[in-house]
């Protein structure tokens, strides 16, 4: 990635910030002052789109000692506090970064990146391409020849413009473009995926102009043809008000009456520590990943320094133009903080709830107020342990209760539910539940094609991959860490294993940095081990194991741009020496990008990872061929890795969760609520009354 140095004047005046926790994302104020030390540096009337203003999280060296001292009530060096920041001069190709260094008040480095390193778009923008889009002359006589009823409304989907090495260095929308029921067009709601067009712009977005209209193959073949009149399928919505809803489903109350068992803790004017079932960590939130945890530790001691959803890639599998570039990712081109809804009570979280609130910036520069980004709660997961003992019948159950922290994005059709769970054993999961809306393309009746599905008439919904990278920085009893993994193996028939039943499980230490795959028929286990810290009870080393779910591997041949750009996207795990600034499987500028800055050409150093700091890349994801049930909107599809303690404790750390209660649970038997007990009265011989009950 090339770059260009551009010197910095010292600084324009800031105010002086009061001591913040160097994890603190950055105040309104730190926003506010971030954007004029840049505007300082350039003439008065220079107009700026910043695409970034964020935290720039201190050196491991620095800031995993402070830490510590933190966690223990030791004191605490000072940790400059610095911001992150993209922006271009408004109109032109020059992207720069910089580091502002807010505690002294001056531009630490400041420089313009080089050719193909573009940013993220950003939601003044894709507004703005919207509407380029939809007035451009050459683009409005296209939409005449479809011969729409008057009042028509038209849709546009802009998309990042991918990268195929054809006449793409410049950075670009693909647009797509819908349109509403004409005889519900009022309806904001609509279901426009239902109706695609195939007429697809291209905008510039140094000129903001359409530079070129591309129109989309609609048959079996790369073939296209002339606008001609659109036929008017019927709509296919969605939303409750057009659906015969069901009448027998009743009231589902969680209810929590002493309130929630975890405590949010607000750090400074940003940022919290969350404390829960003997967890302890703190929440961090910026535009790119979302949510991060930073010194995760269970009953005081150290685990994870920080955790984070690193990268996510959706290639698509129509090969032709201009689908062929289609390959969202979705971070690193929109950002999973900038695109975070603003939850709902009792719809996207039920019980006892918390939220927790962020400040990101806006392209002018300013703070953005983000609301309820995060909810915070509890949820019954189910039986936790339980064992009967059937020579007295006793039983010893508990439940499993779980923190969930959430979060949820929308990036244009799809929404991505995302969470981390904690459990009362020590183990954390993290969980995506994909839903949302299929980005659909429009195909000719009779038409049946092997890389989609039609999910509607005149509708195809491209089979597509969804490509995740967990990012996992351990710091297991310290930050010494190795990645192990172990195999089961059958034993040979021999004499002392004369019956071929025997087998042994085997631990081999991975070397140096490297991609790795798992082996089901071998059952390898990836774990991540603290070697100095062992066990008081077995004497093996202390460690937390991944569990993934299998998932097909990016498809897209080696030669291929999504095969090049998704670095994560071709092991299961990666596993690299920690250097600070690496944070993203794919590399910092995913926009149009060419690869060679992501995860896998740091793993291409072969440095040492034995007994060092490390950072592992957990890689899943859903291979979704696409089908009709998906539409209109598609059912929750849940994936989930774990990392669950492997001889970390000395026994079950959910023993002391106390039992499962009736006098707690208040649980009551269906029979009982809907036929409620009788008693009646039998006359005896004698003219006695004997009462019974009767159900």
């Amino acid at each position: 990635m090339s770059t260009e140095q551009i010197s910095s004047a010292p600084t324009v005046g800031a105010a002086k910030h009061a001591p913040l926790h160097p994890l603190s994302p950055l105040t309104a104020a730190e926003i506010s002052d971030s954007a004029e030390f840049i505007r300082g540096l350039y003439p008065s009337k220079t107009e700026f789109l910043f695409k970034a203003i964020t935290l720039e999280e201190p050196e491991k060296a620095q800031l995993a000692p402070y830490l510590d001292a933190e966690y223990h009530g030791q004191r605490k060096g000072r940790i400059d506090r610095k911001a992150f920041i993209n922006y271009y001069i408004r109109n032109t190709d020059k992207f720069h970064e910089a580091i502002v260094n807010l505690t002294q008040e001056r531009v630490e480095s400041h420089f313009r990146l080089g050719p193909n390193v573009h940013s993220p778009g950003d939601g003044e923008e894709i507004i703005l391409i919207e509407k380029i889009a939809l007035e451009d002359e050459g683009v409005k006589a296209e939409i005449a020849k479809l011969q729409l009823p008057e009042g028509t409304i038209l849709i546009s989907d802009p998309w990042i413009y991918g990268s195929d090495g054809v006449d793409d260095d410049k950075r670009m929308f693909q647009c797509f473009l819908y349109m509403r029921d004409p005889k519900n067009s009022s309806d904001a709601d609509s279901n426009h995926y239902a109706l695609p067009l195939a007429i697809s712009p291209v905008v510039d977005t140094e000129d903001y102009k359409v530079i070129r209209i591309d129109f989309l193959p609609t048959g079996a073949d790369h073939s296209i043809k002339p606008t001609q009149p659109y036929k008017i399928q019927p709509p296919n919505e969605y939303t409750p008000e057009h659906q015969e809803l069901r009448t027998d489903l009743k009231p589902l109350n969680v209810v929590q009456p002493e309130g929630a068992s975890f405590s949010v803790t607000k750090a400074g004017e940003t940022g919290e520590i969350i404390e829960w079932q003997k967890w302890s960590f703190r929440v961090g939130f910026n535009a790119r990943e979302g949510m991060v945890l930073y010194d995760v530790r269970y009953d005081g001691r150290s685990l994870f320094y920080r955790l984070s959803l690193s990268d996510m890639s959706i290639p698509y599998a129509d090969p032709r133009h201009p689908f062929h570039k289609k390959a969202a990712f979705d971070l690193g081109d929109a950002g999973a903080g900038i695109m975070a809804n603003n939850l709902k009570l009792g719809c996207d979280c039920l019980g006892s709830i918390h939220y927790l609130s962020a400040v990101l910036a806006n392209p002018h520069g300013e703070p953005m107020p983000m609301d309820n980004v995060i909810c915070v709660h509890e949820q019954d997961a189910g039986i936790g342990w339980k064992h009967t003992n059937y020579r007295t019948g006793r039983a010893a159950v508990v439940r499993n209760r779980e923190l969930v922290v959430q979060s949820i994005i929308t990036v244009s059709n799809y929404e991505y539910i995302l969470a981390f769970i904690f459990n009362q054993a020590g183990a954390i999961e993290y969980e995506v539940r994909a839903t949302g809306i299929l980005s659909t393309q429009p195909i000719d009746e009779g038409v049946d094609v092997p890389w989609g599905t039609i999910v509607h008439p005149g509708v195809l919904a491209t089979h597509h991959q969804h490509i995740f990278s967990l990012r996992v920085d351990p710091m297991i009893d310290g930050h010494s860490n190795r990645l192990v993994y172990d195999e089961a193996h059958a034993m040979p028939r021999d004499d002392f294993n004369p019956h071929g039943v025997g087998y042994t499980v085997t631990e081999t230490v991975v070397q140096e940095s490297c991609g790795l795959d798992t082996n089901y028929d071998a059952n390898r286990t990836f774990k991540i081990q603290n070697a100095a810290v062992k066990n008081p009870i077995n004497g093996k080393p202390v460690a937390y194991k991944i569990h993934a779910p299998p998932f097909q591997k990016m498809i897209a041949d080696k030669d291929s741009f999504h095969h090049k750009r998704a670095e994560f996207a071709d092991h299961n795990i990666y596993v690299v020496k920690h250097r600070d600034g690496e944070l993203y499987a794919a590399g910092k500028y995913t926009n149009q990008s060419r690869g060679g800055e992501g995860v896998r050409s740091w793993a291409d150093r072969r440095e040492n990872v034995v007994d060092t700091d490390l950072v592992v890349y957990v890689q899943f994801g859903l291979q979704h061929f696409t089908r009709i049930e998906d539409f209109p909107v598609m059912p929750c599809e849940i994936i989930k890795v774990a990392l669950k303690p492997a001889n970390f404790f000395e026994r079950n750390p959910a023993i002391d969760v106390p039992p499962s209660e009736q006098a707690v649970n208040r649980s009551t038997l269906v029979a009982e609520q809907h036929q409620q007990p009788a008693v009646e009265g039998v006359v005896g011989k004698k003219g006695e009354v004997c009462c019974s009950s009767k159900l």
